[in-house]
């Protein structure tokens, strides 16, 4: 995750990233279980991983990329993002539980670990160049909706 810029001293970031390094940890269990032929475990670590992910991309959605947004200056690299979550959450929110698609699976758990890169190594720092600080006086870290 990133750590060189600072951004993580802004509190929304901060929590998000500490929520992606959860959600990494908790894809990397879903792997290893999909991977060992664990399928009873996978499904477990399937259910333990949305549970993380879909507050979280929540929190992303309605605080820092609606902020982004209204911004402009990174519409575009938001809309990506927001089609990334979309997508991932597609395939996860949406297995067939008798008959799951690991390969599927496997899959979107590689474009969540270059989408959270791309968060933490891209968006976070150019984020905090463009919003204004009013910006960020209007995300709130503990929801991260706008006040």
């Amino acid at each position: 995750m990133c750590n060189y810029c600072g951004c993580r001293e802004f509190p929304l970031i901060g929590q998000l990233s500490a929520e992606h390094e959860t959600i990494a940890n908790a894809a990397g269990r879903l792997r290893a279980a999909i991977v060992g032929d664990h399928h009873d475990d996978a499904l477990v670590a399937l259910d333990d991983l949305l549970a993380l992910l879909l507050p979280h991309t929540a929190t992303e959605e309605d605080g820092l990329f609606a902020e982004l947004r209204a911004e402009g200056s990174l519409a575009d690299a938001v809309a990506r993002l927001c089609a990334e979550h979309r997508d991932i959450h597609g395939v996860l929110g949406h297995i067939d539980r008798a008959a799951p698609d690991w390969p599927a699976v496997l899959a979107a758990l590689g474009r969540l670990h270059r989408h959270i890169d791309n968060e933490e190594h891209g968006l976070f720092p150019a984020a905090v160049i463009a919003l204004p600080i009013p910006a960020w006086d209007r995300i709130t870290p503990a929801s991260g909706s706008a006040r």
